[in-house]
């Protein structure tokens, strides 16, 4: 066993990876609070980006070596990944940390753990950020528990399915968006123009090139549609910087012409107004949910993409809006599914005071009950147990 975890009273060494920028904001919260709890004697290091890096971490390669989309690059990039993921666990073995904590990207950090855990088994290793094992490949979940000591989830209902799944222990810290309400709901004004005239329709068509490829056609016919059967509206596009000119020349033959708003602050503002929203299936749903506004999730992907993930799905539903609030209230269309004609009719329904609006509406108030908002912030949480488990040690050691 290494000097650091034999000597709690001296200076603690925390090993973090996170390769993603959603990552290495979790990162960054949380080592801000580690240090808070462990004060100047902590160490960290391991991977991570800007964030984490204004919190005192000198990254091993800079993250943007690993974003990589689409089957084709991973292939072509393949000896690079593996490389990283040797050095990586290399650095962390070395290090011989007193926790490695590795923040979603399982691709990448499972691997790494993997690594570490068969060379050194006295290292405890915390996993921030469950795979989706409730929705496929759930073998993965006991799996895990050859190399993880503890998963902290994002998701409340995640627990629950590890502890089906024979996993290892995981425990409920909350998500980032119950800390950003605020950017989330509508003032007095704000409510005023989301029950105005004529009301603002949201379209979401993703935050990644092969999702504005995939699902900006279908959207945008979606939306002619609508407009064709006597809907009024607004439409307002949120994206980001690194998209806007792949949006624009997406949009530039719509009937109905969409204002292009560009970054978070912006896109939150778009939120905090919409009546409605047209979105791909992800992290956007929750955040539509939180701030109550009743949506239609569509989503297409590439032919063998979707032939592999819709034969492995465990779940009624890819919505997790629908899987929080425990009832498919989001309608979703999936791939062939994803029709103009079936987004449009179900959009219709939302823009005016009808049933299925209205169980949203209501389904979506419970959301704060079921997360937890206004409890400990997640990072105050997880940092608890990443503590609990250094302390701890390995189990069985």
């Amino acid at each position: 066993m290494s000097p650091a975890r034999q000597s709690p009273g001296v200076g603690r060494t925390i090993f973090l990876i996170a390769t993603e920028e959603s990552g290495d904001r979790l990162g960054a919260a949380l080592m801000k609070v580690l240090r808070q709890r462990l004060g100047d004697a902590v160490r960290f290091e391991g991977v991570g980006g800007r964030a984490m890096a204004q919190e005192g971490l000198t990254s091993l390669f800079p993250i943007e070596e690993l974003s990589i989309i689409g089957l084709a690059a991973i292939v072509k990039q393949l000896p690079k990944i593996l490389r990283l993921i040797k050095l990586t666990a290399a650095a962390a073995i070395e290090a011989a940390p007193d926790v490695l904590v590795i923040i979603d990207s399982p691709d990448f950090t499972h691997r790494v753990a993997r690594r570490v855990r068969a060379r050194d088994g006295a290292i405890p290793i915390v996993d921030y950020v469950s795979p989706t094992v409730w929705a496929w490949r759930p073998g993965r979940a006991r799996t895990m528990r050859s190399y993880i000591d503890h998963v902290l989830a994002l998701l409340p209902f995640e627990p629950e399915a590890y502890r089906k799944l024979q996993g290892p222990p995981c425990s409920y810290v909350g998500h980032t968006l119950t800390d950003q309400l605020a950017t989330l709901r509508p003032n007095a004004a704000e409510q005023q123009r989301r029950d105005g005239e004529p009301p603002v329709l949201l379209v979401l068509p993703g935050s990644r090139r092969s999702e504005i490829r995939h699902h900006m056609a279908i959207f945008g016919k979606a939306l002619s549609l609508l407009q064709a059967q006597g809907a009024a509206f607004e439409l307002i596009l949120p994206t980001m910087p690194h998209l806007v000119e792949a949006v624009r020349a997406a949009s530039a033959d719509w009937q109905v012409a969409p204002k292009i708003v560009v970054g978070e602050t912006e896109k939150r503002a778009a939120f905090r107004i919409a009546r409605a929203a047209l979105a791909k299936s992800g992290t956007v749903t929750l955040e539509l949910a939180l701030s109550g506004v009743p949506m239609v999730a569509g989503y297409r992907a590439g032919s063998i993409e979707a032939f592999i993930v819709l034969r492995a799905i465990k779940v009624s539903s890819v919505i997790l809006a629908n899987l929080v609030v425990g009832e498919n209230v989001v309608p979703e269309f999936i791939q062939n599914d994803c029709t103009p004609e079936n987004l449009a009719g179900s959009l219709r329904e939302l823009l005016v005071d009808s049933p299925q609006r209205r169980r949203q509406v209501e389904a979506f108030k419970a959301i704060d009950r079921i997360m937890g908002v206004g409890d400990q912030p997640p990072s105050v949480r997880a940092a608890d147990i990443v503590l609990a488990t250094m302390r701890q040690g390995r189990r069985g050691n």
